[in-house]
């Protein structure tokens, strides 16, 4: 095991259990060598390796093929384009881009897989021959580019982030691998992170199914297709990336954006109902628990990173192995065995720094029809609203400079809450929650209850 120099932050019987599983994982995978790393608050924790490559044992700083993680990094680069105002995820790619195969495809729909764009690019595997074969976009569809109707159905499509790529270079200006180094590698400080492998680098193998022999795997530039799964790095760089993908950086995205990545855009496809797909980002639940982050596989090579918000940590695992290790499921157990060994200790309760009156005398208990809620005073005069007993919808919102708030998650995201103002006694009257009114009495007579209230009231049946 080659540790990272915070590794004295985990107690032994953490880093004994995560060596375990990477151990496993490198063995019953039967991979020539797994290394598997943890972040947690954004920093680097613990990085552990198995097996060795080309010789050598591997550490945080030996590069593996990463796969289709390459796509999130794509994704990054599509969103810097809508936050800056060049494009809208609404837009049909065509406004932007020569590209007839995708034609009724939006920008959105071919960062969710949804666009209907078939899968793979015609001709001789792509992941295993030069780029050269397929020199322009056109030359990445065959007869029958769209195998469903745009919007329809979740279709995983590795030729529909090869085209978000020359979306990239054609509203830069730039190659879509300069564009990457410059917006996104540069500023979070991944020098490890290339479309070509750079030493020190694992080599990439298969392995005989029914014997412990070893066959090398080519790896080629696969030229229109590298926005797709081209790049190489490292689980130090990576390791990095977490820490952005988890808390963003307003030199790359910020965390708004991010967490917009992360929202679900396409439901799980098949008889897989534990996962979706957001943004250019995958999602999962494993064991009770919500990860995001992406999966890569390349011939010789295995790659997974999962992110826990709520755990506030991450899992990396890089193989270099065709096929073999289940990297999603080490690098998922990487992040639990972490929170179960050291669950994350909460910051200290503080009390709001001011409290304005106005606000206060919203806090306390609503009423929708007879069902009640409690409306809380949070920071930054946000606020949220929870039914009383749990069962019920429930959601946090943003103050707005108009005196409203802005529905941050749940069924009232993006919705509006207003206070409307009482019969004069300055007491607020009652809240609109995009048409839902919230009273301070159940149903009662004096409020603006939608379709009035029986003028005999509550009464025994």
């Amino acid at each position: 095991m080659t540790p990272s120099e915070d590794c004295a932050e985990l107690l032994p019987a953490t880093r004994r259990a995560l060596l375990h599983r990477v151990a496993v994982g490198q063995s019953e995978g039967r991979t020539p060598s797994l290394v598997g790393a943890v972040v947690r608050e954004g920093r680097l924790v613990w990085t552990g390796a198995r097996g060795g490559t080309d010789g050598r044992e591997p550490d945080a700083g030996t590069q593996y093929r990463i796969g289709s993680l390459t796509k999130t990094f794509t994704a990054v680069l599509v969103m810097r384009l809508r936050d800056e105002g060049l494009l809208d995820l609404g837009d049909p790619l065509t406004k932007h881009l020569e590209a007839p195969e995708a034609e009724g495809a939006t920008v959105a729909q071919l960062l969710a897989h949804t666009s209907g764009l078939a899968a793979e690019a015609p001709g001789p595997w792509w992941e295993r021959t030069p780029g050269a074969l397929r020199p322009t976009t056109a030359d990445l569809f065959g007869e029958r580019p769209l195998v469903h109707p745009a919007g329809r159905r979740h279709h995983y499509s590795n030729t529909g982030f090869a085209l978000l790529g020359a979306l990239v270079e054609r509203l830069r200006g730039a190659a879509w691998g300069d564009v990457l180094a410059r917006e996104v590698l540069e500023p979070l400080g991944m020098t490890r992170t290339s479309p070509e492998p750079r030493a020190p680098h694992a080599g990439g193998w298969a392995v005989h199914p029914w014997a412990d022999v070893l066959l090398p795997e080519p790896a080629e530039d696969t030229g229109r297709m590298a926005p797709a799964g081209q790049l190489w790095s490292t689980a130090a760089d990576l390791a990095r990336f977490a820490a952005f993908l988890l808390d963003g950086d307003e030199r790359v995205l910020g965390a708004a954006t991010l967490a917009e990545m992360r929202m679900p855009a396409a439901p799980p496809e098949g008889r897989d109902r534990d996962g979706g797909y957001g943004l250019g980002v995958q999602l999962a639940h494993r064991e009770g628990r919500f990860l995001y982050g992406h999966v890569g596989s390349m011939p010789g090579f295995l790659a997974a990173l999962w992110v826990s918000e709520d755990d506030r940590l991450a899992g990396i695992a890089l193989a270099n192995v065709t096929s073999g290790p289940s990297v999603a499921s080490v690098a998922a157990d990487l992040v639990r065995i972490t929170a179960e060994h050291e669950p994350p200790i909460p910051a200290p309760w503080r009390p709001l720094p001011e409290a304005d009156p106005e606000l206060l005398a919203l806090t306390g208990p609503w009423y929708w029809g007879p069902t009640p809620f409690l409306l809380r005073l949070r920071a930054d005069r946000g606020l949220e609203l929870s039914p009383v007993g749990g069962a019920g919808r429930s959601s946090r919102f943003r103050a707005e400079p108009d005196g409203t708030w802005t529905g941050l998650d749940g069924y009232y995201a993006g919705e509006t809450l207003r206070v409307v103002a009482g019969r004069g006694d300055g007491a607020p009257g009652h809240l609109d929650l995009g048409t839902f009114v919230l009273t301070r009495e159940p149903y009662a007579p004096e409020d603006a209850v939608p379709g009035g209230v029986d003028p005999d009231g509550w009464r025994p049946l």
